[in-house]
């Protein structure tokens, strides 16, 4: 598995511009999974840097995390409004892994509640997906051109320009 400190030593310009336009967005990202019946589902989800590790929790029940519990393949990306894309976007491919340590869980609901006052300590999580990023890409608008910024593991990034 891909740890949050590998993707970014590996994709540093990648991993730059993903934690900088998703915080920009309050952490707010869309996550594409797929349905039961092979067609795809794009949700909101506001996923979190922790421990090394990229989560991807929310609210228990919802189909987003059905579809992950059947089909681990995830894209993540972050969310905007600005139709120039003009501070950039990224996009995160991997597949996910429960991870059921409940420490883990503690510590994570804690440190949600010091950093933005959400309360969930004490509750079960069903699920605690850790992403395990197998490719990314930016796109960012330079002047005259598109620069598409491409990383698989052990590849290092590499930038295609589009004119």
């Amino acid at each position: 598995m891909t740890t949050w400190s590998e993707f970014t030593a590996e994709a540093p310009h990648i991993s730059e511009l993903f934690v900088r336009r998703y915080t920009a967005t309050g952490y707010l990202c869309m996550l594409g999974t797929l349905r039961s019946d092979g067609f795809p589902r794009i949700s909101p989800v506001e996923p979190r840097i922790f421990e090394d590790m990229l989560v991807i929790a929310g609210m228990p029940g919802t189909t987003k995390f059905r579809d992950l519990a059947r089909d681990p393949r995830f894209c993540l990306h972050t969310a905007t409004i600005d139709t120039k894309v003009s501070d950039g976007d990224a996009k995160l491919f991997g597949t996910v892994v429960d991870l059921p340590d409940k420490e883990v869980h503690v510590r994570f609901a804690q440190k949600l509640f010091d950093d933005i006052g959400f309360d969930i300590r004490g509750q079960e999580f069903d699920h605690f997906y850790i992403a395990d990023v197998s490719s990314a890409s930016t796109v960012e608008v330079i002047d005259d051109h598109l620069d598409i910024t491409i990383w698989k593991p052990g590849q290092g990034e590499r930038v295609v320009r589009k004119h």
